[in-house]
């Protein structure tokens, strides 16, 4: 089953995710039922990404950067130990996302926000939704 789904998730356009999705329906229907109707039910947020350009998809649809950031502030809570209030655990956190900014402001682009915008001018096929 986790090589049919991931057939909807790194699917390039709507028509082959929806395709993929009837598949996995099909052949699953039976023996998974609550996720089958999950899948079904959430199929227009997942395939959301779709509708970006193809360079971004991937750093918007998985939690990589969510990730490498949780990892950063606990390897800087294991150095700290102990807070001794909510307060300073806070600014750690609001220090280490404005560092973070900081990176993606000045530093190599995790976007380039043009092709995005040429992106959305370009005239794309609406999404429907297919019950």
């Amino acid at each position: 089953m986790k090589e049919d789904l991931r057939k909807v998730y790194e699917a390039v356009d709507m028509d082959s995710a929806r395709a993929a999705k009837n598949e996995l329906l099909s052949k699953y229907s039976a023996k998974a039922a609550k996720a089958m109707d999950l899948l079904d039910e959430a199929f227009d947020d997942i395939t959301a990404v779709l509708s970006l350009p193809l360079r971004y998809r991937k750093r918007l649809r998985t939690t990589n950067g969510i990730e490498r950031l949780n990892q950063e502030i606990r390897r800087r809570e294991r150095v700290i130990r102990i807070f001794p209030n909510e307060a300073s655990a806070i600014r750690l956190m609001g220090a280490l996302l404005i560092e973070q900014d900081e990176k993606w402001s000045t530093g190599r682009k995790y976007f380039e926000m043009d092709v995005y915008y040429d992106s959305i001018d370009q005239p794309q096929e609406p999404h429907q939704h297919v019950a």
